[in-house]
């Protein structure tokens, strides 16, 4: 005798298999935000490695008054004897990273900028030129002191816990898509692939795979392997290949309701098919004029590959990409903004390839009426020690840091939270990454505590709080 799984399987994806389908998905969110959302989609730009926040946006004069001391004989000498040292302290290789007690001088000046008079470093000229717009947190902390630290940003929680979903996958997950051609969830620039972070960083861990990000390249011809026939096929070809292979797949689907890999294949599949002609013609640049394209710095050798990869950013976002997650700085290791020497060097390089095309993004985004409700936000892993280590470098650190958020109903020309004078501690308005999170969930009309999947239990961090101070 057929059991009623055979039986659905025999009669394929009929009037009962939906049925059967819709009652695997009860539990799952509708796509319809909780309540009434600020934001449509969110940009969020990741610099790998981590940035020092005193030479970005947090300066701090005090390490140039006291540059060269040892700390334990500078006014500021209980930094090192503060608790949070330990309470914050979740070490992967003990004593691996330390705090560096020798005070290390600014290595770029610092200006006030803007009509709200928001200190940002000169490395950052463009980007400050647009500091009324940011809401700048310069109190963030995590608790893993090397680069999984990488993971834990995305996901809240420390590497040594395992894989959880991050935040464009929850984000994937509440709200589902916007445009059935394109993917919710992209992945551009110098995704995080080796050392800490891999698909943890931009992947859905129990959500299931179809709520991961979906790695595209800045290239018309090929944004992805699976993105065009590998053989010359006629479209109707194509198409009588597709409905013969989909009709296979949804008997499978139904033969086998539980396996989330093969959802997962089954909808990538689809989706790359109709993704044959959208992706392509988004990352095609040339309906855009000059202007706009030297807006980006698409006419500057040094600015063209991140330039390009925001331009297709903003492209995406026009035609209903929910989360673009952009890395910048991936060199097969720790990244490239990971300065334990020649900070001057390395951070100014790189902060002139990120600098014009991100004001470019944001300047952008503002004169098509899109900033209102598009999230731009700017993270690293940690910020960099107020120590020296060696002769011109800053080693890792965790307990005090900078992100800014833009648009999206974000306040503009704000600063919350602050560390201490030499940027040791986060000590006013404290936040754990997922508070960042928390706000971004909010923002986008999702309360992160009706998502829940039933048998992975959540702990309250997880969830974070969103920062009301910056929410307009």
């Amino acid at each position: 005798m057929s059991t009623r799984r055979n039986f659905l399987a025999d009669i394929g994806m009929g009037f009962t298999g939906l049925a059967l389908g819709s009652m695997l998905h009860a539990e799952k969110p509708t796509g319809m935000p909780h309540f009434a959302p600020k934001a449509k989609r969110v940009i969020w730009l990741f610099m790998i490695g981590g940035v020092s926040h005193m030479e970005s946006f947090d300066p701090k004069p005090e390490l140039n008054k006291y540059a060269g001391r040892l700390l334990g004989d500078t006014p500021y000498h209980a930094a090192l004897d503060n608790p949070l040292v330990k309470q914050n302290l979740r070490e992967v290789i003990a004593g691996l990273h330390k705090a560096q007690p020798r005070l290390y001088p600014l290595q770029v000046g610092f200006q006030k900028r803007g009509q709200s008079g928001i200190e940002v470093s000169d490395w950052f000229p463009h980007v400050g030129g647009c500091v009324d717009d940011l809401a700048v947190v310069r109190s963030v902390w995590t608790t893993d002191n090397n680069h999984g630290a990488q993971m834990q940003f995305h996901t809240g929680r420390h590497v040594l816990e395992g894989q959880f979903p991050t935040i464009g996958s929850w984000v994937h997950y509440g709200l589902g898509s916007l445009n059935e051609n394109l993917p919710q969830f992209v992945v551009l620039g110098e995704p995080i692939d080796t050392c800490c972070g891999g698909p943890g960083a931009h992947g859905a861990s129990y959500l299931g795979p179809e709520h991961g990000g979906v790695r595209l390249e800045v290239k018309p011809d090929s944004p992805l392997p699976y993105a065009k026939p590998f053989v010359a096929t006629t479209e109707e070809e194509q198409r009588r290949q597709f409905d013969l292979i989909r009709g296979f797949n949804r008997l499978a689907e139904v033969e086998y309701p539980d396996d989330a890999a093969m959802k997962a294949r089954i909808k990538s599949y689809e989706l790359a098919f109709r993704m044959q002609t959208a992706v392509p013609e988004v990352m095609r640049f040339s309906s855009e004029s000059a202007s706009m394209q030297k807006l980006y710095g698409l006419d500057q050798a040094v600015t063209k590959p991140f330039g390009e990869t925001l331009l297709a950013a903003r492209r995406m976002a026009e035609s209903g990409v929910r989360f673009i997650q952009v890395f910048h700085g991936n060199n097969g290791g720790a990244g490239k903004w990971d300065a334990h020497s020649n900070l001057k060097k390395t951070h100014g390089e790189l902060a002139a390839q990120v600098d014009l095309p991100i004001a470019g993004l944001l300047k952008d985004l503002k004169q098509r009426g899109m900033l209102d409700d598009t999230l731009v936000v700017f993270a690293t892993e940690f910020g960099r020690t107020p120590g020296a280590e060696g002769t011109n470098g800053r080693d890792h650190h965790p307990y005090g840091f900078s992100v800014w958020m833009a648009g999206g109903g974000i306040k503009g020309g704000v600063v919350h939270g602050a560390t201490d004078e030499i940027g040791f501690h986060a000590v006013e308005n404290r936040h754990y990454v997922t508070d960042i999170h928390a706000t971004v969930l909010h923002q986008m009309g999702i309360d992160p505590r009706k998502l829940e999947v039933p048998g992975h239990k959540r702990i309250d961090i997880d969830y974070g709080e969103p920062i009301k101070a910056i929410i307009g």
